[in-house]
């Protein structure tokens, strides 16, 4: 007698149900908890950037698109881009296995994966930082070549103010992705509203004495003060913030080495981006002067919009897609790429579309009081327009993103970036004839659809069902 195909009930009983992480509510769905978790991200992202929104206002109120704004915007991009490149990395190649360490080797073992690197992080943390300290002369001339020597000078010291900022908010971005593998969201986001609301106050108070200083001041205090806060909450949860290296015990060796050798492509990977960003900024000091910080002042609320959305997505579906392909549920894994790549499209075609619409009305309503005038709105606004085309783009290629990188399939992710970054030179060289400083942002939006395009194809070329996972990380 031939066995009749399985109903539909059958078929979903074939998904595995992802086992509940420690401390969290059971009875939810994946997807559910995932959508739980990105909506306390974004609630909470919300207060932080109504916050630093406020903030801006105030800076762009003290400052306007004056030269002093134009150096501080070119110093603070090193130490940013320093932070991404090895903190932000190390998370990305860290959570997947520090996870698996937890469920099949116990609390005391992942400890130790969670020493090691951290240790390693913070080490070439210093390292970068004193290497770009060492080469800050020969950088923001290439950099900023087009500033005069006053100027560049400037840029240069303050540079040097902000460096600590590297360690401090590396330490911060580490235990902060650690917490979210309790389901610890909602006060991970919050915290970081500290450091506009020193730089706030830092404007009100210090700026009459110290000048543009004030910000260099506000962001330092204000990093510390998160990293304090997230490290005590990452010690609550059972994880202590130990630099020790245990790379010689037998039993962690192979799952720090795993680290390693996801860590490099990551790396490599954010170098590159890294690169594209360098080469915007650069590309836009070569324009009439307030250019960069016309560039910056329309990525504000593109920027926002890219944090609350993108960030808020990719911050939830980590911890998940890391359990579930710890677990080889490749079903819940094709469900939970399926569900949101649907959702986060639904959600973000209308906002690209409402701010492209209404950039001039935002950006009058919102930055032209104070040193900002008719004639900066203006100038920001179609900037801003072009930038906000690739919202939709890049906040559905972070599920891609991030299912890719926990199938540790980080070469992928390193040949996008190279290609991106090709792409970024030659439409900014296109662009800016035709647009100026708005074709930039033009060519920002271009290669996200690239990026968009490619990250699709390996996801769903590599999406099994039930395969293992060696065959899958090949």
């Amino acid at each position: 007698m031939t066995t009749p195909p399985p109903s539909k009930p059958m078929v979903k009983s074939m998904i595995k149900p992802m086992e509940p992480m420690p401390g969290q509510a059971p009875g939810l769905s994946v997807n559910r908890r995932i959508f739980r978790a990105a909506m306390i991200v974004t609630l909470a992202s919300v207060l932080v950037k109504l916050v630093a929104t406020v903030k801006e206002f105030v800076v762009a109120g003290s400052f306007g698109r004056s030269d002093a704004m134009d150096a501080f915007l070119i110093a603070f991009l090193v130490p940013g881009l320093l932070v991404n490149l090895f903190s932000e990395s190390m998370n990305q190649a860290l959570i997947p296995t520090l996870v698996r360490v937890r469920e099949q080797m116990g609390p005391g073992k992942a400890q130790e994966l969670l020493s090691s690197a951290m240790t390693w992080t913070c080490a070439l943390l210093v390292v970068a930082s004193v290497a770009m300290a060492g080469m800050a002369r020969v950088l923001f001339p290439l950099m900023a070549g087009h500033f005069s020597p006053p100027k560049l000078l400037l840029t240069e010291h303050l540079f040097y103010g902000l460096l600590p900022i590297v360690l401090i908010a590396g330490v911060a971005s580490n235990c902060t992705a650690v917490l979210n593998t309790f389901e610890r969201f909602a006060w991970p986001s919050l915290v970081p509203m500290v450091t506009p609301l020193l730089i706030m106050l830092c404007c009100w108070l210090i700026t009459p004495w110290v000048g543009v200083w004030s910000l260099v001041y506000g962001n330092v205090v204000g990093a510390l003060m998160h990293a304090g806060l997230v490290v005590w909450m990452m010690h609550t949860h059972g994880y202590r913030f130990d630099l020790r290296w245990h790379g010689g015990k037998l039993a962690i060796r192979p799952a720090i080495l795993e680290v390693a050798g996801q860590y490099g492509p990551i790396l490599l990977s954010g170098l590159v981006a890294s690169s594209g960003l360098l080469v915007d900024q650069g590309m836009a000091a070569t324009l009439p002067s307030g250019s960069v910080a016309t560039l910056a002042y329309a990525n504000r609320f593109v920027g926002v919009v890219l944090n609350l959305l993108a960030g808020a997505i990719a911050t939830a579906v980590t911890p998940y897609f890391a359990q579930m392909v710890a677990q080889r549920d490749w079903g819940g894994c094709r469900h939970t790429v399926n569900t949101y790549v649907r959702l986060t499209a639904l959600v973000s075609v209308p906002v690209a579309l409402a701010m492209i619409a209404g950039s001039q009305v935002l950006i009058r309503l919102t930055f032209q009081h104070g040193a900002f005038g008719a004639a900066d709105t203006a100038a920001v606004a179609p900037v801003q327009a072009m930038y906000a085309i690739q919202l939709p783009f890049f906040i559905v290629s972070r599920v891609f993103y991030r299912y890719l990188v926990a199938i540790r399939r980080t070469r992928l992710i390193l040949y996008c970036g190279v290609i991106n970054l090709v792409l970024d030179v030659v439409l900014n060289l296109v662009f800016m004839r035709w647009y100026g400083v708005a074709g930039i942002a033009l060519a920002t939006s271009m290669w996200t659809v690239s990026t968009f395009v490619f990250l699709c194809y390996w996801t769903y070329k590599l999406l099994p069902l039930r395969e293992s996972l060696a065959e899958v990380a090949g």
